[in-house]
């Protein structure tokens, strides 16, 4: 981005506009980049974000809300009450910038783990759960024709929207048994719509601007928007991996239920239906699950060549436990502890070559590296302490789950296929999900992978507590 261009644009567009300052990309993406600019309006310096997208601003997002459409539902958003910018100017083809929009700058916190965590958030916390409950009744009564958003954004029913998901899943041609068996349970407990509405469609901590004294300032990110179930954002609010490890508190890491549903109450005047939340909340596991394995796809795929990418996959293991403890709860058997080395000579071995890597990334990299740097140097290391746990417990984990398949299927054959063989008995209901050996298959190979991908996710302890003698 040119600043001529950029100081052009701003000249037209931004009503007292006298000088621009710096400006500093913060985010970016493959539809999104956001910058802080620094300006003169009026005599006096301001803070401004851009948003802007490059080209014509469509969504990477399949079906999501391009970014023209996303000010539109910003400033519908303001006058309906919820928190945040007010748009100040749209980008033109004339400018040379792409597609965006301009709006004030909000101060606060969006790193969701820090909001949840850090003791100068203590005390807007204990609110923030009836504060979400009244944010999203106010959005769920935008009048959606009156703003002209109806036809601008798609419209999804609960069944179209497990449908649409599962189908996504099943063109990556990844066989996770798990998430044919999460489908299948939420085609069988699809909700009673009762409300069609604007949904937000990302309504999460991290998501969120929070100021420490303040508590929520502004809702960011509308480009998962449509017109659907409201009770979606409750139960996706509501999803365990957005709760940052603070799993005992279920509304975002920071409240309970009954506050987010007597906030909603109060400001709707509609009843919640928890069944209908709880199939949300399993939905956004669902979701999430096979959005890991679309990042690693795209990784595959080379449309992305990022570190985080094939890590993200890895994290679908973790959204999987969570369905694991929402809908098969029960014991479930680790593979066995491993404790030799991968080395056969005296060498330095594969696990002490591993290591000395993965604690250059994670010890070594100095605090004169940029922030991103870091971030992915941890990522690094990371992935690295996957690998190794891999090269340890895989062999023994993978075994195990062979043996059962053997017994479900009643026959033997390349774990793969069995595992493709499986999910097609899933899909077709030649299985019953009842089957408690089918559900202890589940419990203990998700387990497994979890225990390799991300032992101290949340849902890993869950689960082993459920294994454990009373």
């Amino acid at each position: 981005m040119e600043r001529a261009q950029l100081e052009a644009a701003l000249r037209r567009g931004l009503g007292g506009f006298e000088s621009l300052g710096r400006w500093t990309r913060l985010t970016g993406g493959a539809s999104r980049e956001t910058y802080r600019i620094e300006a003169v309006v009026d005599g006096r310096e301001r803070s401004l974000a851009l948003r802007r997208a490059p080209g014509d601003g469509g969504s990477a997002v399949s079906e999501g809300a391009s970014i023209a459409l996303e000010a539109t539902l910003i400033a519908a958003a303001r006058r309906a009450g919820v928190q945040g910018p007010d748009v100040r100017m749209g980008l033109i083809p004339e400018d040379g910038l792409g597609a965006g929009f301009l709006m004030d700058w909000i101060s606060g916190e969006t790193i969701g783990a820090r909001i949840v965590r850090r003791p100068e958030f203590a005390s807007v916390r204990s609110g923030m759960a009836r504060a979400c409950g009244e944010i999203l009744a106010h959005l769920h009564a935008i009048d959606i024709e009156e703003e002209g958003l109806s036809g601008a954004l798609p419209h999804m029913t609960p069944e179209e929207a497990v449908w649409r998901t599962l189908t996504s899943y099943r063109e990556l041609g990844s066989h996770q048994p798990m998430i044919e068996f999460t489908a299948r349970w939420l085609l069988e407990h699809l909700p009673a719509e009762s409300r069609t509405t604007l949904v937000h469609g990302d309504f999460r901590c991290g998501n969120f601007i929070v100021d420490a004294g303040e508590g929520i300032r502004a809702v960011l990110d509308w480009e998962l928007a449509h017109v659907g179930d409201p009770m979606r954002d409750l139960g996706w609010l509501c999803t365990r991996s957005w709760r940052f490890g603070v799993n005992e508190l279920p509304v975002g890491g920071f409240g309970r239920y009954q506050d987010l549903f007597e906030g909603y109450e109060a400001v709707s005047g509609v009843r919640v239906d928890p069944l209908s939340v709880r199939f949300w909340e399993v939905f956004g596991s669902f979701w999430w699950s096979v959005g890991c394995l679309q990042m690693a796809q795209s990784y595959r795929a080379g449309a992305e060549t990022s570190l985080e990418r094939p890590a993200i996959g890895r994290r679908s293991s973790e959204c999987q436990i969570d369905c694991v403890n929402m809908l098969i709860p029960g014991p479930a058997t680790p593979p066995p502890a491993v404790s030799r080395t991968l080395s056969t000579t005296s060498l330095p071995g594969t696990q002490e070559l591993l290591r000395s890597v993965r604690d250059f990334l994670r010890h070594e990299i100095g605090s004169d590296q940029n922030e991103r740097t870091l971030f992915l140097a941890r990522v690094g290391a990371n992935s690295i302490d996957t690998v190794m746990r891999e090269l340890l417990q895989g062999p023994a984990a993978r075994e195990e789950e062979g043996r059962a398949l053997e017994t479900i299927l009643g026959g033997s054959g390349e774990l793969e296929d069995m595992r493709g063989d499986l999910c097609r008995r899933i899909a077709d209901r030649s299985v019953d999900l009842d089957d408690p050996a089918l559900r202890r298959l589940l419990r203990s190979s998700v387990l497994a992978q979890c225990l390799i991908d991300q032992p101290s996710y949340p849902g890993v302890a869950e689960a082993l507590a459920q294994s454990a003698p009373v």
